[in-house]
């Protein structure tokens, strides 16, 4: 069976973005671990939009 000079382009072709695209996608993703999984009460003030830290505070839920 012979194989055409643009069938053997292609296939290296392929070959090459499938190790290129293999190599990158392995590198980027980060993960962020938090020992307790809890915020500061100062970050979810923020994120609800309420006035006061206090009650996102330990002690202080009610």
């Amino acid at each position: 069976m012979k194989m055409s000079k643009y069938t053997k382009y292609i296939a290296i072709g392929l070959l090459i973005l499938f190790l290129v695209t293999s190599l990158f996608s392995c590198g980027v993703v980060y993960t962020r671990n938090n020992s307790s999984g809890k915020i500061p009460p100062g970050q979810a003030k923020k994120m609800t939009g309420s006035k006061s830290a206090k009650y996102y505070a330990p002690g202080h839920n009610k």
